[in-house]
């Protein structure tokens, strides 16, 4: 649509009102939102100081600290998408010159080495295939070799399907008096993650996957250890906006004034971490499991293989190597444009290699899979 500029005040624009198709959307995020979340966002909004959304942030806190099995005071929800609350977290932790070591096996992976630089680090790395993980032996070797401040690593790399175990990194990052940062961006709410029991000091994710929420309120922690680096540091964090020394202000007990919040995508987290919590976080992630092991039966039945192993799967994201001779966009194109079917292609070294078909949140259910495996039937060559 293209709308000509006019001096004259009397001509008035007539313009349709908003229409816009309704998609199962099974790629890598968005993910559909549950019809009360979608509900919660048309309440009418309260000022952001208002003391009924106050009260609201602080069940936020405390539905994500659940969510991320930790009791982190600072555990807040950044006003940005989940790319936000990754740079909140360099931002926060990195000061100049800081060692910081990046588990790179993905796209995202490298998104963490860009930033970190950014922000003055030096940055060093360790580099897998795209789709497999680090054992604990590579990670221990990088860090006698690297002596990092920083270790960070991608717990569910949404450019290809994988899960990086975390168990026993905590430990290790504690002997070498390191930090360690998690990227749940693609896990959280769907795939197990114990923040405290795992020793993990920084993490961040987002409110469209996983949690079944609109984009826009990303979750954002601070463990003991990091809090301490921050409180420590010679130089101001600099990203004024998503400095936790101001932020801590706002949603702690001061309730100073920082910025306007997204008051309707915050109701729509809440009721999004209050029905998690009502279903529970392990019944949650036994739910992602069952429907992904589900996805993966049929996807196999119709001949197509996947490309991360088994045991290192994520529940929540799929990749699904595109046949020789299919044009995967097309393919792609087709489920949305006759089926209204998302599904994500490849990016990075997987892009025309793969697809990415995402089981998140409320769209994790039986009827997803089959709705989507109906129509594969259709588009598949035969």
């Amino acid at each position: 649509m293209t709308i000509a500029s006019s001096t004259n005040d009397s001509q008035r624009l007539q313009l349709s009102p908003l229409t816009l198709p309704t998609r199962l959307l099974l790629g890598p995020g968005p993910s559909n939102a549950h019809p009360a979340v979608l509900q919660a966002m048309n309440t009418p909004p309260v000022g952001h100081l208002d003391p009924a959304f106050l009260a609201l942030m602080d069940e936020i806190q405390s539905l994500l600290r659940y969510v991320w099995q930790t009791e982190n005071p600072l555990t807040i929800a950044v006003s940005g998408t989940g790319t936000a609350a990754m740079e909140a977290t360099i931002a926060n932790a990195v000061e100049p010159g800081d060692g910081v070591l990046i588990g790179v096996a993905g796209y995202f992976g490298n998104r963490l080495v860009d930033m970190a630089g950014r922000y003055g680090a030096t940055v060093q790395t360790l580099y897998k295939p795209w789709g497999q993980v680090f054992s604990l032996d590579e990670l221990r070797s990088a860090m006698v070799t690297h002596r990092p401040r920083i270790l960070a690593l991608v717990h569910a790399e949404t450019s290809t399907g994988a899960r990086q175990p975390l168990e026993g990194v905590g430990d290790l990052c504690r002997e070498f008096d390191c930090l360690l940062l998690v990227d749940s961006v693609t896990s959280l709410g769907g795939v197990p993650l114990f923040l405290d029991k795992w020793g993990i000091d920084l993490a961040y994710s987002c409110s469209q996957k996983g949690l079944g929420c609109s984009p826009g309120a990303s979750p954002f922690t601070m463990g003991p250890r990091a809090l301490e680096k921050l409180q420590n540091r010679k130089t101001k964090v600099a990203n004024w906006y998503l400095d936790m020394n101001l932020l801590g202000k706002y949603w702690g007990s001061d309730r100073v004034y920082h910025h306007t919040a997204p008051i309707n995508l915050y109701y729509a987290l809440r009721e999004a971490l209050r029905l998690l919590a009502e279903e529970g976080i392990e019944y949650s992630w036994q739910r992602h499991q069952k429907n992904a092991e589900y996805l993966w039966e049929n996807l196999e039945n119709l001949g197509l293989s996947l490309h991360v192993e088994r045991e290192y799967r994520l529940p929540t994201l799929t990749t699904v190597r595109i046949p020789d001779g299919v044009d995967g966009k097309a393919i792609a194109r087709k489920l949305l444009i006759e089926y209204n079917i998302e599904v994500g292609g490849g990016l990075g070294e997987l892009a025309g290699k793969v697809w990415r078909i995402g089981l998140m949140g409320y769209n994790s259910r039986p009827e997803s899979v089959d709705q989507l495996v109906e129509a594969l039937q259709q588009v598949l060559p035969g």
